[in-house]
């Protein structure tokens, strides 16, 4: 609104010049604001100590919490040099202090290190079963036995998201039993299951590919089978070793490749749209596109007599590492050498009229051997592999035949000095199976033995500097050797000779009354021992 022209000259304003110039709203303006400059009569240097009759000089500083933090001042103006609108925009000055994520830890200056999470050894005590809802029975196709024992487990990608938890349990008997593992009251039955049966042999391994479409089964009749999930129909039979398949990975970066090893001692390379059509059924029977022979074997041979014939050394365990996306990484029988190949390398360089792929190079090995450091007076095998993810992520865990589970970083594949352990743990086994959940910060393990236990583990610190590795949990409630375990979102899965799956779930209540009452509670619950 314009003066009126009886206002004082005081207050008049002038009209500003409305030609071809547009006039910024007020609101709009971009506001200057120069540093404020201490009092002329305040010197560089300490600041004196205040007499008596001096009162002390405070200013405001701001606190991470968004709360007034007084203290006396350093130097700056008093409260009663800037007033309130000045001092709002000042700028605050703070504290430098560096955050950054990195495998579950956040770096802070030198000197200041303190642990970020507490131990969750309390949590993993108090995972209970329930001798109803949470028992699964593998019932057996043979009229001479009722049960029979579960050779390897594994939940979907799904379950292991969070989704609903559909957990597939390879036999001894060569058949899959697709269980729901959900959580239900002790009178619910148990939601209908589906059953399989891809072979006529043991299953030693099962895995599901990436969007939990197709199940891919090693057996011993020296063949891995892919069954579609929802039909149960065999799409594909695969063809290559000499002996029994003991594992199998999915390749995460592609949905029709993945890897096997066996107790030939050989590593399989496969691409699902290689093959032929067989059968009226429509069976595409395939052979590997690359073979990785003895990749366990010595590098350099030794000289044998000519009679003598090596047994070959087994395949354990192989799995697709996320931080190494071009190859794969490999376990043995014979001793806890880790090897990474490389599969970029599928064709000779030089020029040639072949046409027979390159066999892959080992481009990592382990340089030292983690299972003779430890008292062994000669090298133990590994019987099962898993990678870590989240806090754990770019390592590798291997339990091995002399008790203990060891830990490797990737890509050199060196063994950390922390190991994990539990007086009652036994791994003599190569049935014993090992799993990380999927939060990445807590680890399972079977056991070999009669006793029936599985074992447990926080392993969120095992990378972090002096890091100390925590007793495990042991939980009984099953007879004979539990080999094969797996995780879904809040809740283990572990497979025993007693022909029982069983699952376990944190639950602080329920624990607690078992602890308070153990003589009636054993009659319903199983906890840790």
């Amino acid at each position: 609104m314009l003066p009126s022209p009886n206002s004082s000259p005081a207050h008049r304003v002038p009209l500003e010049t409305r030609t071809n110039v547009t006039r910024t709203p007020q609101h709009q303006q971009k506001l200057f604001f120069n540093l404020l400059t201490p009092p002329t009569d305040k010197k560089l240097g300490k600041r004196p100590y205040p007499g008596r009759d001096q009162p002390l000089q405070k200013h405001i500083k701001l606190s991470h919490a968004g709360e007034d933090v007084r203290g006396v001042d350093d130097g700056f103006e008093t409260d009663s040099d800037i007033d309130m609108e000045e001092r709002v925009m000042m700028p605050v000055r703070r504290r430098h202090t560096s955050f950054r994520m990195h495998t579950g830890l956040i770096s802070r200056p030198a000197g200041s290190f303190k642990p970020l999470e507490p131990s969750t050894l309390s949590i993993l005590r108090s995972f209970v079963s329930s001798h109803k809802s949470d028992v699964f029975k593998c019932q057996s196709t043979s009229d001479n036995t009722h049960l029979t024992p579960p050779y390897a487990c594994s939940y979907t990608r799904g379950a292991k998201l969070g989704g609903t938890p559909l957990l597939a349990v390879a036999t001894e008997q060569g058949s899959v039993h697709i269980l729901n593992t959900s959580r239900r009251k002790d009178w619910d039955t148990e939601p209908q299951r589906q059953t399989i049966q891809p072979h006529n042999n043991g299953i030693f391994d099962v895995k599901w590919n990436h969007d939990d479409t197709l199940l891919a089964t090693c057996s011993g009749d020296r063949s891995t089978r892919i069954s579609c999930a929802e039909t149960g129909a065999i799409t594909y039979v695969l063809r290559g070793h000499a002996s029994t398949v003991k594992c199998a990975a999915w390749d995460p970066n592609h949905h029709d490749l993945l890897a096997t090893g066996g107790r030939d001692g050989a590593v399989c390379l496969w691409d699902l749209r290689v093959g032929e059509v067989s059968g009226e059924e429509g069976i595409m029977v395939s052979q590997p596109v690359i073979i990785i022979p003895e990749a366990h074997e010595d590098m350099v041979k030794p000289k044998r007599p000519k009679k003598h014939i090596p047994v070959p050394r087994s395949v354990t365990g192989i799995l697709y590492p996320e931080s190494e996306p071009y190859g794969i990484v490999t376990s043995g029988s014979f001793d806890g050498i880790l090897r990474y190949w490389d599969l970029r390398t599928s064709s000779s360089p030089r020029k040639s009229r072949s046409t027979k792929p390159k066999t892959p190079t080992a481009l990592m090995t382990s340089p030292v051997d983690p299972t003779t450091l430890y008292g062994s007076r000669r090298p133990r095998g590994i019987t099962s592999l898993t990678t870590g993810s989240g806090p754990t992520a770019g390592l590798v865990f291997a339990v091995g035949a002399d008790a203990r589970i060891h830990t490797y970083s990737l890509p050199s594949l060196t063994a950390l000095p922390l190991t994990y352990s539990h007086e009652n743990m036994q791994s003599n086994s190569f049935y014993v199976g090992l799993s990380v959940s999927p939060c990445g910060r807590w680890l399972a393990s079977g056991g070999s033995g009669s006793v029936g236990s599985n074992f447990l583990f926080d392993v969120g610190g095992v990378a972090r500097p002096g890091a100390v590795a925590q007793e495990g949990i042991e939980l009984r409630g099953q007879i004979g050797e539990v080999g094969a375990v797996d995780w879904a979102d809040d809740m283990l899965a572990t497979c025993a000779d007693d022909g029982t799956v069983r699952v376990w779930r944190p639950d602080i209540e329920t624990y607690r009354k078992c602890q308070e009452d153990p003589k009636e509670s054993k009659w319903e619950w199983s906890w840790s021992a």
